[in-house]
């Protein structure tokens, strides 16, 4: 799907006009974090196991009453003020995320109400691309005529699918990669701008893929049950999928717009280990000094990973910039997401 919509007065451009991230301040280390599952499994784990396969040194996570809108609705305040704007100034509250409150209603309700803004509020999710969609659902409702200003959010805490307790080496290897989770919220504040702007959407969709990884229960499918509640999923083939077809949307990108990898000030990808993001840049030849890298001290913050990484550079941004995100879900779903600053 391609960039801008023609209104007959000229295409309608939808901006980034603001910003915000929140990370709890609990801190675990990977070493913590190996004592706290030996301790409860009985598994003997050597030191330093978890850091040397993932590249992870800490992560944060959650107070027990912190939850996912906790961390998105201060993320949200942040973005609002950013963009010099008041809650009632939005019209539409996307809470787009793999994480939620509560099964029903949508987390978005719970946001807005702490908020105090009224617009229109739904949910969007899609596993960690889940931002990146909300963006782009928000982007075509404006685009649509369906809302003026929208607001962007998601609060991540799957920190708590991470099983600290496998009965035996097989259960480890399938929790495995939950170990790499930590917990965050991001915001952005979407709106009609003069220049710039979203220039460009792509999606590409394997779900022949969609049991390789995930949390299955509080569906349909495994409503009830604590052995349902926990992340299960085989890492390697996860990877092995997105080696295999990821590069393939950057190239659509240069197609499509024009645009090489040294032409993005920055590209912000979903980090799930650090070999992973090196196998990435190696494959992609994405300039190491573009990518903003935070899985070794956040680790893999699912949804909320792209909207942190641009928290860190946005207030660095010149007017011009452009910025390339490439989101990676289970599902199989991967996305890229062409930004100019306004």
């Amino acid at each position: 799907m391609h960039s801008q919509y023609d209104t007959g007065d000229g295409p309608l451009r939808v901006g980034i006009t603001g910003v915000g991230a929140d990370l709890p301040r609990r801190a675990v280390t990977s070493e913590q974090l190996r004592q706290r599952v030996t301790a409860a499994s009985g598994l003997p784990l050597p030191a330093g196991v978890f850091e040397r396969a993932t590249g992870i040194r800490s992560r944060r996570t959650a107070a027990d009453d912190e939850y996912a809108s906790t961390l998105a609705l201060r993320a949200a305040r942040r973005a609002l003020d950013r963009a010099g704007l008041d809650p009632l100034d939005v019209d539409l509250l996307v809470f787009a995320s793999a994480t939620r409150d509560m099964t029903e209603p949508a987390t978005a309700h719970i946001v807005q109400a702490a908020l105090g803004s009224r617009g229109h509020a739904l949910d969007v999710t899609n596993a960690c691309n889940s931002f990146v969609n909300g963006i782009d659902v928000a982007r075509s409702m404006i685009m649509a005529g369906r809302a003026r200003r929208a607001l962007v959010v998601t609060g991540e805490t799957p920190s708590r699918a991470v099983r600290h307790d496998p009965a035996g080496p097989a259960a480890f290897r399938d929790a495995f990669a939950g170990y790499t989770f930590g917990d965050a919220g991001a915001a952005v504040v979407l709106e009609p701008v003069a220049r710039g702007g979203i220039l460009d959407v792509d999606t590409e969709t394997h779900s022949e893929h969609w049991r390789v990884g995930g949390i299955p229960g509080g569906g349909s499918r495994h409503p009830r049950g604590d052995e349902h509640t926990y992340f299960r999923g085989d890492g390697r083939a996860l990877r092995d999928v997105f080696e295999k077809v990821g590069t393939s949307v950057l190239d659509r990108v240069h197609h499509r717009t024009g645009l090489d990898r040294t032409d993005f000030r920055h590209v912000l990808v979903h980090q799930v280990t650090v070999p992973y993001l090196e196998r990435f840049a190696e494959l992609s030849d994405v300039p190491r000094d573009r990518l903003v890298v935070t899985v070794p001290e956040l680790g893999n913050i699912a949804s909320a990973t792209l909207g942190v990484q641009l928290d860190r550079v946005h207030d660095g941004l010149r007017t011009g910039d452009r910025v390339l995100f490439v989101g990676l879900g289970g599902g199989i779903s991967i996305m890229t997401l062409v930004w100019e600053k306004a």
